[in-house]
């Protein structure tokens, strides 16, 4: 009975009202998620500003050990819903624990690579010794003892498929509360400074592991068995799982080459450039984060409809969920361009740091509009199964012309040039994902009666 009542709202409830069941709790909890990413760099530029830009430097591992548990997780959610939507619920519980079997097992490779890989892979952006001791032991900390957000993101992904987003919300929000109060405390009281910055970070997200596993346990609709039995892989189902996952790594994968390779462009012109995009991305955290939780609950609802066949419930949910990604955009393009001193102030900006930030900001969010259209795009991919559209948008958009672009624009000696790179790969990335929704859509959705 209480799975005919939770189909019944993923299938009939005004989508609006949906978007904001399911979006609602998840845009705040990644609010919450990009405040305690702020104020992690708040209180790491307090010691120094050299600590700040090893935090920086360190960014990209942190963001492809993220890319890599978002993936894996995004194609469990997708592939779960669609099987709640056909009511094939053993398949559904398959593909669940799947996910946590997946999820330990990528925490393994990336414990082997904090330990073997991290300094070898950071001292190719600078020799300083120490700039690149402090950068060693922040992304050290974080890779070896990356268990807990593995495991959290393959529970919060398996509630959100099932319609649960209120979880999810709590159990990121204990961890990012922990983590902000802990982060003083580490790094102040106990003069750990970086070091102390990333052992914050990860108790945060153990305390996350914890209430996410005790509130998937309790979720009426999909069983977890936590036992050696249970966790054993199903190479077929993990294909599955991976046709929109690994699509999703590398799309979420390649801002880390994009950023290193940025950092490597930067620092070419000075150590602080390199500080003001790593604080960027912290502030534009709090931005694109609200929209990728909106994403995150649009896919179960598009891929759930999906699944039952229902097209007009499948296009108003990318029409409603990218109309108010776009009103959130707007806000925040407003925000950088009207206020980029104060911004930049949070993290004890020196003169040079708001000389170089204060056009930086208020160039790069020139993209966030249209980035608000391709992300929206990008949620019908994913759910459609066809994950690999986003994928390659990505790769184009950042790889294929950002770094090129970023690249001749520096060898104009002038810094201020090097940002509207951002800018000219966004307005590609949207007309790729234009071309690539048209595909769906005449693929995908239209086949299905109305």
């Amino acid at each position: 009975m209480e799975t005919e009542i939770k189909e019944n709202i993923m299938g009939y409830e005004s989508i609006p009202k949906l978007i904001m069941k399911l979006s609602l709790p998840l845009m705040l909890s990644m609010l919450i998620q990009a405040l305690y990413n702020v104020v992690d760099s708040i209180f790491v530029a307090r010691v120094s500003e050299a600590s700040l830009t090893a935090v920086s430097l360190a960014y990209p591992l942190q963001n492809l050990m993220i890319a890599f548990g978002i993936g894996t997780a995004v194609g469990v959610n997708s592939y779960l819903a669609r099987k709640l939507g056909e009511r094939n619920h053993a398949e559904a519980e398959k593909a669940a624990n799947n996910g946590f079997f997946l999820a330990i097992a990528t925490w393994i490779a990336f414990a082997i690579f904090g330990l073997a890989g991290t300094r070898p892979f950071l001292s190719i952006f600078t020799d300083d010794p120490e700039l690149l001791q402090l950068s060693v032991e922040y992304a050290q900390i974080c890779l070896v003892f990356s268990f807990g957000i593995f495991i959290d993101i393959t529970a919060e992904r398996i509630m959100q498929a099932t319609g649960d987003s209120i979880h999810p919300m709590i159990t990121q929000s204990l961890g990012a509360i922990t983590n902000i109060i802990l982060d003083p405390v580490f790094i102040f009281v106990f003069g750990m400074g970086v070091k102390g910055a990333a052992i914050a970070t990860v108790i945060g997200q153990v305390v996350s592991m914890i209430a996410a596993l005790y509130f998937v346990k309790k979720n009426s609709y999909v069983r977890i068995r936590c036992s050696i039995s249970t966790l054993r892989p199903s190479g077929r189902i993990i294909k599955e799982i991976y046709k929109v996952g690994i699509p999703t790594i590398i799309m979420n994968s390649v801002s880390t080459v994009m950023v290193s390779a940025l950092n490597s462009i930067l620092i070419s012109f000075t150590a602080t450039a390199v500080s003001v995009l790593g604080v960027y991305f912290k502030l534009q955290s709090f931005i694109f984060m609200p929209v990728f939780g909106l994403q995150a609950g649009m896919i179960p609802i598009i891929a759930f409809n999906y699944g039952a066949k229902k097209r007009k419930r499948m296009t108003k949910t990318l029409k409603t969920g990218g109309t108010i990604a776009v009103a959130i955009m707007v806000i925040g393009f407003l925000i950088f361009q009207l206020l980029p001193d104060l911004l930049l102030s949070f993290f004890a900006a020196s003169d040079e740091m708001l000389a170089i930030g204060r056009p930086a900001l208020r160039i790069i969010s020139i993209c966030f509009i249209p980035a608000a259209i391709s992300i929206s795009l990008t949620s019908a991919f994913q759910a459609t199964g066809v994950g690999y559209a986003a994928m390659i948008v990505s790769i184009v958009r950042q790889l294929a012309v950002l770094l090129p672009v970023a690249s001749l624009l520096a060898a104009t000696g002038v810094l201020d040039n090097v940002w509207l790179a951002f800018t000219i790969a966004e307005a590609v990335g949207l007309t790729l994902s234009i071309i690539f929704y048209i595909y769906v859509y005449r693929t995908k959705i239209k086949p299905i009666k109305a």
